[in-house]
């Protein structure tokens, strides 16, 4: 099982938000952004502060797949 972030990137879309704007107000570094973008893993401390900056809950923005559909 991998996870994908897909969820969180269709959510700053709704919300009108830029990566940036994530970035600063949840105060995430360039590496934890960088993983989400390439779908890896990360803490739960880190999902939770995502998912207060965008009033949500983890499984708004992240999922867990399979690795064959991963791709």
């Amino acid at each position: 099982m991998s996870v994908s972030y897909k969820r969180l990137w269709k959510l700053l879309i709704d919300k009108n938000m830029k990566k940036r704007d994530l970035k600063e107000a949840a105060k995430l570094s360039p590496s934890l952004m960088s993983s989400l973008k390439q779908d890896k893993s990360v803490t739960v401390n880190t999902l939770s502060r995502i998912c207060e900056v965008l009033d949500c809950r983890i499984e708004d923005i992240m999922e867990f797949v399979p690795e064959e559909k991963k791709e």
